[in-house]
């Protein structure tokens, strides 16, 4: 379990944006603080890995991962997020345990540094990756950079950086009251333009009655002249 807000955080951060990055394969399990047993009959071997991505595995809740039941698949990946209970000689039990049982990138992050380490299988060892910052993580495609505290520093393979849940839900809030703004500035120019069309349609509509009132005018007055020129060959006895 966590040993402080900081760890926890950064390990939610980890596995809620790779569960983000793997939502459309079904064969990438991801979880968080999970019992890993890697030898069947043996369950005093086992260790819960702050973070673990485990490729061709499917998605579902587990209540630990059993390595015999999951094809004999290892996690390839896993994370370990520093805290100050961790002791280093703790922290080389962990990687002895990796090395052995089959992890092929581990990586760990300290929350008061923000530097990263990180180990790449060759053969049988972990060996240590020379340079962090900028590392791509073969499997994962993730990228690493220096972190601060509880931005861990990472990025996805379109360079989105891993945001915890609170500056998630502050975006999300975000968007949507942009969303909600552009709705009503959509409304208020189709309003617009319906005034506009009723506008132009009273003013055509009075176009159309003053021309039918100058046509009715000038026919009467046609008539008129008419009546009067009548009136006036009668005179003349035309």
């Amino acid at each position: 379990m966590a040993n402080s807000t900081t760890q926890a955080d950064v390990m939610m951060t980890l596995k809620g944006n790779l569960e983000v990055m793997f939502r459309d394969r079904d064969d990438v399990f991801v979880a968080l603080d999970l019992f890993w047993y890697p030898v069947k009959g043996k369950p005093k071997i086992r260790l819960a890995p702050d973070v673990l991505v485990a490729l061709g595995r499917p998605k579902g809740p587990r209540r630990s991962y059993k390595q015999w039941e999951e094809d004999n698949i290892p996690p390839q990946v896993v994370f370990e997020v520093l805290s100050e209970a961790n002791t280093p000689a703790e922290m080389r039990e962990k990687f002895r345990f990796y090395q052995r049982y089959g992890v092929q990138e581990y990586y760990v992050y300290d929350p008061d540094t923000g530097r990263w380490e990180g180990y790449l299988r060759a053969g049988e060892k972990l060996e240590p990756i020379p340079a962090m910052e900028g590392w791509v993580s073969p499997r994962l495609g993730i990228r690493f950079e220096r972190g601060y505290q509880e931005d861990p520093g990472v990025y996805d393979a379109e360079g989105n950086r891993f945001v915890g849940y609170v500056e998630l839900r502050r975006a999300l809030e975000a968007a949507i009251e942009r969303e909600r703004q552009r709705r009503e500035e959509a409304q208020r120019r189709a309003e617009q333009e319906r005034r506009r069309r009723e506008e132009e349609q009273r003013r055509a509509e009075q176009e159309r009655l003053r021309a039918e009132q100058e046509r009715l005018l000038r026919e009467q007055t046609e008539r008129r002249l008419a009546e009067l020129e009548a009136e006036l060959r009668r005179l003349r006895g035309e």
